[in-house]
């Protein structure tokens, strides 16, 4: 009876090893899989900001960003490459969590949107072939074949100037540097775009086009949410704050765009 007593005891014993040692390896296995999985639009052909790399790497300022607010906030960050004619539905249908694509605000889209602290400022520009002289302002761009983002901010600013339809749209879907080789070939005589994305083709293609005249707006950027996001958006907000605290955010500017354009 002693005997088999103390079988059962031995018996027990082992199974709560076991069962203990199930648990501990249970935690690590969750300590290893704690990030929260956050998916995230983005064109990824809008250079500098978004784009394939010659090694076939997604990179660029908006990526770099992302990517160490997920090294701050314990996110596993997946970039879903999408285009813009259908980022926001793509955001609307839950197919990733928020758009990083220098998204800037206007009313039709802060209705539908929640939107992060910014992480950029950009400036609208007139972009023209290097050494062109006769366009300086949106006035100047009347009659002439101007190519222009389908349903972006910069679009909206030219069509909004352009209330008698006098300048001839040509359109391009993300892709800017479209735009500006077209420009280079004489193709097309101006775009209204970014500033900082004349630095980065100049770098990629030489000094075949340049701004004129002054800022037409400058607008700060933001990561774009869904309304009901917002504890995701309180944690990449907390660490941008602290990437504009010691000066990460200013050097991945500087990076990509040889300047701080992030206030």
């Amino acid at each position: 009876m002693k005997n088999i007593l103390k079988i059962t005891g031995i018996l027990l014993i082992g199974l709560f090893l076991i069962s203990c040692g199930g648990k501990q390896e249970n935690s690590k296995s969750g300590s290893s899989e704690g990030k929260q999985k956050v998916k995230v639009g983005t064109e990824g052909v809008y250079a500098p900001f978004t784009f394939t790399d010659g090694s076939g790497k997604l990179t660029g300022y908006d990526v770099e960003v992302v990517e160490e607010i997920g090294k701050r906030a314990n996110l596993d960050i997946e970039f879903v490459p999408t285009p813009w004619d259908s980022m926001f539905l793509g955001l609307e249908s839950k197919k990733f969590d928020f758009i990083a694509n220098e998204i800037a605000k206007n009313p039709e889209r802060e209705k539908k949107y929640t939107f992060s602290d910014d992480y950029l400022v950009s400036a609208a520009q007139i972009i023209v072939k290097k050494g062109r002289t006769d366009i300086k302002t949106l006035e100047d761009l009347k009659g002439k074949r101007v190519m222009t983002g389908v349903g972006s901010n910069y679009n909206k600013t030219l069509t909004d100037f352009d209330k008698n339809k006098e300048i001839n749209y040509a359109y391009f879907d993300g892709n800017v540097s479209i735009a500006l080789e077209e420009i280079a070939q004489g193709k097309a005589d101006a775009t209204l775009n970014d500033r900082l994305t004349v630095g980065y083709f100049t770098k990629q293609r030489g000094n075949l086009v340049e701004i004129v005249g002054e800022p037409v707006t400058k607008t700060p950027v933001y990561f774009t949410f869904r309304k009901d996001s917002e504890e995701l958006k309180n944690k990449i907000n907390k660490a941008l704050a602290e990437m504009k605290a010691d000066g990460t955010l200013a050097k991945i500017s500087e990076k990509w765009f040889g300047g701080d354009y992030t206030k």
